[in-house]
């Protein structure tokens, strides 16, 4: 879904969330960026234009997000997560050098889910971890 031209506070109230100041330019930072951050990213990236904005802010906005189902949740790592506003199926692939986050396009046309025959699945994520190709093609110089 390419949310690049959409009207944010539009696309906010169609999905039951109501656009606050705060929650606009949070949900903005997510479409604008792609850069997957986590609380203190999106933070540090808006509090010197938003004196008044708190961590607790950012996080309560990032749940109620994660509630309507407007962005998903990163969980590569045990202890950090970071947020994504396109909530298309895709998969993730976090560099251990450089630790971007990547969007990876995936076809699951084929693939196979044995065993879940009888099971509802109600999300899925796929992540990969290595070398991104940057920090390989550096690495190798």
């Amino acid at each position: 879904m390419d949310l690049s031209n959409i009207n944010i506070e539009q696309y906010l109230r169609n999905n039951d969330v109501k656009p606050s100041y705060q929650r606009l330019k949070i949900f903005e930072y997510l479409v604008k960026h792609k850069n997957h951050p986590n609380v203190d990213t999106i933070y540090q990236e808006l509090v010197s234009a938003i004196p008044t904005l708190s961590k607790t802010t950012v996080y309560n906005t990032l749940k109620l997000f994660l509630e309507k189902g407007i962005v998903q949740p990163i969980l590569i790592e045990e202890n950090e997560i970071r947020y994504d506003a396109d909530v298309t199926v895709h998969g993730h692939f976090k560099c251990e050098i450089c630790q971007e986050v990547y969007d990876i396009p995936l076809d699951l046309s084929d693939m196979k889910t044995e065993g879940l025959e009888k099971f509802i699945i109600k999300e899925s994520h796929i992540y990969f971890k290595g070398i991104c190709k940057r920090c390989n093609i550096a690495n190798a110089q």
